[in-house]
């Protein structure tokens, strides 16, 4: 078996409040793609669709928190 092209491990994103805590608004995403696949992320507004993708791009708002998981693509570890 060959190792995908892009895989995500229990992905959790979160923001502070203005209360001094924080919100969660990615949590604990996983999913992998092999090469020719595609995926479609859809939701409603507000449920983290862009957040996901920007964490995937590493272009988080710098008040963001990446608090878990592993991003891999082509085996190499984005988050490092």
């Amino acid at each position: 078996m060959t190792a995908p092209l892009l895989e995500i491990e229990n992905l959790s994103v979160s923001f502070p409040t203005g209360k001094g805590g924080r919100a969660t608004v990615v949590r604990d995403l996983s999913y992998r793609l092999d090469a020719g696949e595609t995926l479609a992320v859809v939701g409603e507004s507000g449920s983290g669709k862009s957040v996901h993708a920007l964490a995937l791009a590493g272009l988080l708002d710098p008040a963001a928190r990446i608090d878990s998981g592993v991003v891999r693509f082509a085996g190499r570890d984005l988050l490092q």
